[in-house]
Order: C-alpha cells, then structure tokens, then sequence
C-alpha cells in the first residue's frame, strides 16, 4: 500500500513539475519577440483644411481665386509601430478586428533600414504632391506645355516666374523643352542675370508673352551650373496659373494620398464637390488621372468611418479587398481615375447611381 502511495506520490511531482516547466516555457515563448509589424487605422485628415491637432492648410492656393468649401475630402492612413512585437502582442492583435498582423518584411525589405524606407515614402509623397497638382490641373482643362510646375519660396524666380508658365527662351536661345532648359542652366553660373521668355496662361484659353528677367541662383547640390528656383517636370504636362503647395507632417508619408489631393485641389478652385458631406478615400494618382490600389484599404476604411465618413472612395484595384470588410454605414464608391472620382461625386450630389465594388 505504502509502495503504491509512493509510486502516485512520485507521479504527481512529476507531472507538477512537468505542468510548470510547461508554463515557463510557454511564459517565455509568449514574450519572445517576433518578426511581425501591427497595422492599425491611421490619422485621416480633411485635405479641404487641416490635420487634427494641426494649424497648417493642407492644400494652400495662391495666384487664383479659391473656393469657400463646405465639407470633407479627407485622406486615410495606416498606422504601424516599431517597437518590439512579442507572441502575445500578435496574436492579441490578430484576433482584433481592427488590426492586422504583417511581415517586418512587408514594410521594410531585407537589406533596407528603416530611415530609408521612411526617405522613400517621403520621395513617394512628393512625386504624389506633383502628380496630383498635375492630374487637377487637366481635369480643370488647362493644355499640356513644358514649363513651370511650382516656383520655390524665396528662390530666384519668386516673384517673377508663375506656375504655368510655358518656357520659349532664355537670352535667345530655345528653352523650349526639358533638355534645352538644362543645357542652358548647365552651362550659366549663379548671379548671372538672364532674361527669360515665357508664355503666361491666366485661363485654360487666354494666354500672353512675357520677357522677364530673372538672377540665377545656386544649383541643387551635386548639380553644375546655376538655377531659376523652379521645379519643371520632364515632359510637357498641363500646367495650371495658381500655385499649390500642399502640407503635412513628416509623420505621413507614402503616395496614397495622391487622388484625395487632386479633389482637394479641383474643390477649391473649381466646384464644390462635397455639398456638405463627409467623404474620404484613398488611392494612388499619376499624372494622366490614372487612380492606383494601394495597401490597408480594410483599415483605412475602418478609419474613415470613425472620423465620420459616410462615402469612401475606393480605387477599382482593391475591390476585391473591399468587399467584405465595408464598415456599417460606409458607402463605398469605385473610381479608376480622377475624373470619374469628379463625375462620381457630382452624381451622388444629384442622386444618380455610382460605380461600387
């Protein structure tokens, strides 16, 4: 009898100490960090005004006359933090409906640092910024031309030169196109003072010479020669008579604002697209109008609808990662280039049918 209490006695502190060994190690898995990223609904902000918690207009027009605006045209982000993710942290996250557990490689490939994914979504970012500038700018119905996109504060041309302006000259010789500009400016200094021909649209139809002088100034660094302070872009694109500079924190990156942008321009100086309703979106924009998918429309989606979005503009690529994941009282409309986003809002305005994933 002693025997058999012995051997029971013997098979319980074996299994006790089985059963905490379990738990430590299980203990210790579950705080072991993993190779994961958490994607969350980010920050959307009303490209019409400002970010939350910011004082600065996100779309700023000068050189026409703007538009009162009466509601939202907000961008949608995506949210990840970089701080160590653990066992537990994921599956926590994986089970909540508004996360989603990704790669680390997903958003940073191997062999890349964080600083220079975050350099590339900055280059990102301002390729979209010209993009959208140049995608508005046709919809609006100004030509293509080559000539001034943007003109830099306090730079050579500041006060001289105006977006839109079409190059023909400079000191005689043709600048009209992106290589002759350059050949010219590779081969000046800075201070030399030229005198510059250019072609002035004031509306898409209406249009004057003007001979302006301008004093040249440093070139970009790792550049020859000397600079008019501008930014051109290589090929002809439509060029609008207003400038556009568009604002946000460093903190938000990535092209995907680039056909919000776009509508916020075209709002503000054309048409009210919004008539007081609370739209949002997302989606990539080249320069010809195309609207791009992009990633986290799920999330971004979930964003919009809590910062009060009752319409969503989807680009038609990521349809099939719309459906199903529609927030309650979110309408979702599919667009595949700006100016069927314009004709879209303009139809909801009037209660006609729209295009939906």
């Amino acid at each position: 009898m002693t025997s058999a209490l012995g051997g029971v006695s013997r098979r319980v502190r074996t299994l006790a100490v089985s059963g905490a060994l379990f738990v430590v190690l299980l203990i210790l898995t579950m705080t072991l960090p993993v190779p994961y990223v958490v994607l969350s609904p980010g920050p959307t902000c009303n490209t019409l005004t400002t970010c939350p918690g910011e004082t600065a207009t996100i779309i700023k027009v000068t050189g026409t006359r703007t538009l009162h605006t009466s509601g939202n045209l907000n961008l949608t982000t995506v949210s990840y933090s970089t701080s160590r993710l653990t066992v537990f942290d994921a599956l926590r996250a994986w089970i909540a409906h508004d996360r989603v557990v990704v790669p680390q490689s997903a958003l940073f490939p191997p062999g890349q640092t964080t600083q220079q994914v975050n350099t590339q979504n900055k280059n990102d970012f301002t390729s979209s910024q010209d993009n959208a500038i140049v995608a508005a700018s046709c919809e609006l119905g100004y030509p293509k031309a080559f000539g001034v996109l943007t003109v830099i504060g306090k730079g050579p041309s500041d006060g001289i030169l105006e977006p839109g302006d079409v190059f023909r000259s400079i000191d005689g010789k043709p600048a009209g196109t992106y290589r002759q500009l350059k050949g010219i400016l590779v081969g000046e200094r800075p201070g030399a003072r030229v005198r510059v021909v250019v072609r002035r649209n004031s509306s898409p139809t209406q249009s004057s010479v003007k001979t302006l002088t301008v004093t040249l100034g440093k070139p970009p660094q790792g550049a020859t020669g000397a600079s008019l302070g501008i930014t051109v872009p290589p090929a002809p694109v439509c060029l609008a008579p207003f400038q556009v500079q568009l604002g946000l924190n460093d903190e938000i990156g990535g092209p995907s604002a680039g056909t919000m942008f776009a509508l916020g321009i075209i709002d503000k100086v054309s048409q009210d697209l919004t008539r007081g309703r609370f739209i949002a979106g997302t989606g990539t924009i080249s320069s010809d109008g195309t609207v791009g998918p992009i990633g986290g429309i799920a999330l971004k989606m979930i964003a919009a609808r809590d910062a009060g979005a009752t319409v969503f503009l989807a680009p038609a690529g990521n349809c099939g990662d719309v459906a199903g994941n529609i927030p309650d009282g979110l309408k979702v409309v599919k667009v595949s280039t700006l100016h069927g986003a314009v004709t879209a809002l303009q139809n909801l305005a009037k209660g006609k049918p729209v295009p939906a994933c």
